[in-house]
């Protein structure tokens, strides 16, 4: 009787330790996922975010991995639709068994997927995309890191109204949960100098043609454009706009930063403005940090790395980081403890500082403006920001 107690004993114990074994982690490696666009109209960006965070997975196991763990990452493509998104989640979460998310991209993309996500304490690590979405309403396995589209807008619209002298603001939105961010951003700003948009016209994600919203805004008489929109669309109404005589201020969000835009979109793309958190990382400018690390981008990869690139990479060593210190003993749990104190200074990228706290889930609110001039992007004000004061 006694033998078969120990038996049953140590069964039990077997099957509680599996039961609380953390999901993603293993004795040699800790599995992560990360949906990307990369067949849809954010490939570009989808397959930069890729090369960078392979980039600084190679280099972490390199040097021996995460507490003698190496980091596995697992990529899915959504094609930036969010029912693939779902998809892919399930795919990562429910079969992958990954132990977080990282980097994932597109704002209607991480709503559709969080809930995936949450229902087996799966955390939504670093999405690329800047809405409000991402770290509002609180939850304990959200965490963002940079300005959102609503705050970048809010502050740089009434900021460029002053310095333009313009009187008639007009916006271009996908109509989505992003471009509304974007739209209702500028809306806010408009208001602290008692003005509102003398037109507001959008459009449908993977829109090709934008001949009509042009010629919508150049019958307001518009001044000032503020673009709720990403790579082919900014590219589409600038490119119509200069081809009918149409030559607003056109202000854009970080969505918009990228090198795409002056390369797919030619000189035609000169003068746009765009709110950005870290510098496209030009292999021929830049400091000497910058340079070496986009030489080394381009020679492993045979083509240059992006700002998405920079995305990708600062988010895997961010995650490597914390999860580090979090010691051999990596769970959720032991990754928000250290998450819920961390402070992360500049990086050579010229990002600012981004923190974290109980009650705090997005890392910075503050961004600055930036500006195509000769077919590159050239910094042009300093970041603007508020204190962000924890959550009663």
């Amino acid at each position: 009787m006694k033998f078969k107690a120990t038996v049953a004993l140590a069964a039990l114990t077997l099957a509680s330790t599996l039961a609380t074994a953390q999901q993603g982690v293993s004795p040699t490696e800790i599995t992560l996922g990360s949906i990307q666009d990369l067949s849809g109209p954010l490939a570009g960006f989808g397959k930069q975010a890729r090369l960078g965070m392979l980039l600084a997975v190679d280099e972490i196991n390199e040097q021996g991995g995460i507490n003698g763990r190496k980091l596995n990452l697992l990529v899915e493509d959504s094609g930036y639709d969010p029912k693939k998104a779902v998809l892919a989640a399930q795919k990562l979460v429910n079969q992958n068994k990954i132990f977080m998310m990282v980097g994932h991209i597109g704002t209607a993309q991480n709503m559709a997927a969080m809930p995936v996500q949450f229902e087996k304490n799966v955390i939504n690590f670093f999405p690329i995309t800047a809405a409000r979405e991402m770290y509002e309403p609180f939850h304990k396995l959200k965490y963002s890191f940079a300005a959102t589209y609503f705050d970048q807008m809010r502050r740089a619209v009434p900021q460029m109204v002053k310095d333009k002298g313009a009187k008639k603001i007009c916006t271009i939105y996908q109509d989505d949960d992003f471009g509304l961010e974007v739209m209702r951003g500028g809306e806010a700003g408009l208001k602290t100098l008692n003005l509102e948009y003398a037109e507001k016209t959008s459009f449908k994600r993977g829109a090709t043609d934008f001949s009509s919203q042009v010629a919508k805004m150049k019958a307001a008489d518009c001044d000032m454009v503020v673009l709720g929109t990403i790579i082919r669309e900014t590219i589409g109404t600038i490119g119509e706009s200069r081809k009918t005589g149409f030559n607003p201020t056109f202000i854009g969000t970080s969505a918009a930063y990228t090198d795409l835009i002056h390369k797919l979109g030619g000189k035609a793309m000169d003068g746009l403005y765009a709110a950005m958190t870290v510098q496209n990382p030009y292999t021929d400018e830049q400091s000497p940090q910058i340079r070496f690390w986009a030489n080394k981008y381009k020679t492993k990869f045979n083509e240059d790395p992006t700002v998405f690139s920079v995305y990708g990479y600062t988010i895997i060593n961010t995650f490597a980081n914390v999860a580090s210190k979090a010691g051999k003993n990596l769970t959720t749990d032991s990754f928000i403890k250290i998450m819920d104190t961390l402070s992360v200074p500049p990086d050579i990228f010229g990002s600012t500082t981004i923190t974290f706290s109980p009650t705090k889930r997005l890392g910075s609110d503050a961004s600055r403006l930036s500006q195509i001039q000769d077919g590159k992007w050239k910094v042009v004000g300093p970041y603007i920001g508020d204190a962000m004061p924890a959550k009663k």
